[in-house]
């Protein structure tokens, strides 16, 4: 990407999975986690909760899930959304990001935005940074207390 070059999914797959381990790791310890990516399609999602059959994906602890909720069910998908020349006007200001704003067209192309039965929320970028968090703070209070 720092070269200009979008990536392809078989670019991201051994990202995404190192993240799953990652989170399937502290899931495991009993860890609550934030992660921040774009996990642009409905594929790296599925990635990010379950691994993906066929890929190096690995359950980090070497146990099987303990009975009750998996661990996929605990990730929330935040899908902050908003328009392209908002995005792009933020993305100018920022210095010494590996991520140049000429790829953003590629990103909105790539994106599948998440919707049921994805565990997800959607919050528009439009707002105030500080009604943001709120938002996503109330969500997550309310729905896992």
């Amino acid at each position: 990407m720092a070269e200009g070059i979008p990536l392809n999914d078989q670019d991201r797959i051994p990202w995404l999975c190192r993240l799953h381990d990652i989170l399937m790791r502290e899931h495991a310890s009993g860890q609550n986690t934030i992660l921040a990516c774009s996990a642009l399609k409905k594929m790296y999602r599925r990635i990010l909760e379950n691994g993906e059959a066929g890929t190096n994906c690995e359950n980090p602890s070497g146990r099987p899930e303990e009975p009750g909720e998996p661990a996929s069910q605990k990730i929330l998908f935040i899908h902050l959304d908003g328009p392209m020349d908002l995005i792009a006007q933020r993305m100018a200001k920022r210095r010494g990001h590996f991520m140049p704003p000429e790829l953003l067209q590629s990103q909105f192309e790539a994106l599948e935005a998440p919707s049921p039965p994805e565990n997800s929320i959607t919050v528009s970028l439009e707002k105030p940074v500080s009604e943001i968090v709120a938002i996503i703070e109330e969500y997550v209070r309310n729905r896992y207390g």
